[in-house]
């Protein structure tokens, strides 16, 4: 039998690519992030800063996001696809021109310490790998940051 040209010539030039951030620390409990981050209709308190040049067409559900993203020129959705409780959320991504997961890890060391981390993993074009390696790094890191800061205890 033989394979499918297609898919193995777009194999050939995919890289699968995994990026961690650094880990953050958040002052509150994993319980409090798990409640905020796990359902996505949380958007809705922060979208006023969400930039409206690079995102337009918002929808909200509480496992998904359908917006159009400037430079995609279709929308895109991003739905949670796991959960563990008080521990990992896991979103993938549809209407993107690769395979796409992320995810989010809680690990509480104290009711006032959970440490963040975030991981993606996609299949990259390798002509485009080295191109994003870093400005991703550098955007997980700055999100895992971001996150750490939110009032998770006031959005209760």
């Amino acid at each position: 039998m033989q394979p499918n040209l297609k898919s193995s010539i777009v194999n050939r030039y995919m890289a699968e690519a995994k990026y961690e951030s650094k880990i953050s620390s958040a002052p509150c409990s994993a319980q409090q992030i798990y409640r905020v981050l796990s359902n996505l209709q949380n958007l809705e308190r922060v979208r006023e800063f969400i930039p409206q040049d690079k995102v337009q067409e918002m929808e909200i559900e509480p496992d998904r996001v359908r917006m159009k993203v400037d430079g995609l020129g279709q929308k895109i959705t991003i739905a949670i696809v796991d959960r563990i409780e008080n521990d990992t959320i896991k979103f993938g991504a549809e209407g993107i021109p690769m395979q796409a997961n992320f995810w989010i890890q809680l690990k509480e060391v104290s009711p006032t310490d959970t440490r963040i981390k975030l991981t993606v993993k996609a299949d990259i074009p390798m002509m485009f790998k080295f191109m994003v390696d870093k400005k991703l790094q550098t955007g997980l890191d700055q999100a895992a940051d971001m996150l750490a800061q939110f009032p998770y205890a006031q959005w209760q």
